[in-house]
């Protein structure tokens, strides 16, 4: 597999690079040389198989002969070991929920593809991982990585501003994980990772590596769960499928379109934002204009400058898509609220990024389409303030019943880059 850097076409990496390297040159996004396309006939094939050789396929056809096929798929089978099911909230809405991995949230399926392409390319060399989480990165990143040999994980995350059971989740595991909460919002733990990856004596004394959604393993593992979610609907749903993402990074909605792309057959995409609305604003207008990220109920989503953005700009350049044919919508913390309540009367509990992308898709169905949108977290993850919108207690999952009670871990550093790298380097 061939990938070229968005921000300087000429530096081409293997997938093994791109999954070491992370980033290119100048801070540039990794994007596939060869976009693959399924005949017809194929996916109607695929859509039978099972979730792993199904998924074990489709990578493949992305990866090419760098991972034999037998070895892909036994790292897939390692990596998705839990199911990704389709729940029915209305007759023409379902909802498909990504939340049933050891983390509890969407971001289990590409941590743990990762986990297991880092270990099948790296070998005995060590590996530091850095990455930056709005929530539920940090937890999928910390348990795919957790125990694995010459592997150290550095998660950084805004101080205050993800709910505690989310921090719970992967800021009490200790040993080969570290969590360092810091003075600011993600846009300023993302800049930290990015000036690390700048640092060349750092990226080649520790080995760094990054795990978050700009990785292109993660992106790839994606594609996966809406192949998934499509094999589980009735034929008729399927021809007129419309898909509503909650966006926040963007590379959901990135491995969303690039299934499309595939040939999987997806009606149109709804790029669903809370106030963060940088991109629902630029499809609007045409202006490119980042403000001060905002604090919301969805925290996950809470991104001014989406680091996937220009994957889906260079996507819809690549298959001639027009940008207007993309969905998009805004939804405020008030809304949210009501309609988690209206989907609880609907009999369906849900937490507010996945009601962001409920209200969309809700919002802008037409007659005679089918809407799936995607439940990312559990409603558990955001306990507190799910219970005092719906106004009801709701039952902890032993993944998280489990590490409700544990001690903190993380260290606490102010936005500065130097502290960060004192950090790093004193166990290099």
């Amino acid at each position: 597999m061939k990938l070229y850097n968005l921000k300087d076409h000429n530096e081409q990496v293997s997938f093994a690079q791109a999954i070491v390297q992370g980033l290119g040159r100048n801070q540039g996004l990794f994007f596939p040389h060869e976009l693959p396309e399924f005949e017809l006939t194929d996916i109607d094939e695929l859509l039978k198989q099972d979730f792993v050789t199904r998924s074990a396929r489709i990578l493949g056809a992305f990866i090419g002969d760098e991972i034999p096929q037998p070895i892909l798929e036994q790292r897939v089978r390692a990596a998705f070991a839990f199911p990704a099911p389709v729940a029915k909230v209305t007759d023409d809405v379902s909802c498909l929920e990504l939340f049933h991995g050891p983390t509890l949230a969407f971001k289990d399926f590409g941590g743990r593809f990762m986990a297991q392409m880092l270990a099948q390319i790296s070998g005995d060399k060590p590996v530091t991982i850095l990455t930056a989480t709005s929530g539920d990165t940090g937890a999928a990143v910390a348990h795919a990585f957790y125990g694995l040999k010459n592997v150290r994980v550095v998660i950084l995350y805004p101080h205050g501003k993800i709910s505690p059971l989310q921090e719970k989740l992967f800021c009490t595991l200790g040993g080969n994980i570290e969590t360092v909460a810091i003075d600011g919002d993600f846009d300023a733990c993302q800049a930290l990772v990015k000036q690390a990856f700048d640092d060349e004596e750092l990226k080649q004394k520790l080995g760094l590596n990054s795990a978050n959604s700009i990785n292109i393993s993660r992106l790839l593992a994606q594609i996966c769960y809406y192949f998934e979610a499509v094999a589980q609907l009735p034929q008729q749903a399927r021809n007129q499928l419309v898909v509503s993402v909650p966006s926040g990074n963007f590379g959901d909605l990135t491995a969303g379109l690039l299934a499309k792309s595939l040939g999987l057959p997806v009606k149109r995409f709804i790029a669903a934002t809370n106030v963060n609305d940088t991109v629902p604003r630029y499809l609007a207008s045409g202006e490119w204009t980042p403000k001060a990220t905002q604090a919301t109920l969805s925290n996950a989503m809470d991104v001014s400058q989406p680091n996937n953005w220009p994957r889906v700009e260079e996507l819809f350049r690549r298959k001639i898509w027009r940008l207007s044919d993309l969905g998009f919508a805004a939804v405020d913390d008030e809304t949210t609220q009501a309609t988690m309540k209206e989907l609880k009367a609907l009999g369906y509990v849900s937490e507010p990024h996945a009601a962001v992308a409920y209200r969309a898709l809700r919002d802008q169905l037409q007659p005679g389409e089918y809407g799936l949108f995607l439940g990312t977290a559990h409603p558990a993850k955001f306990k507190e303030s799910v219970e005092a919108i719906l106004g009801e207690p709701l039952e902890l999952p032993a993944a998280l019943a489990e590490r409700a009670d544990l001690p903190l871990l993380s260290h606490h550093l102010a936005a500065d880059y130097t502290a960060l790298r004192q950090l790093m380097m004193s166990k290099a």
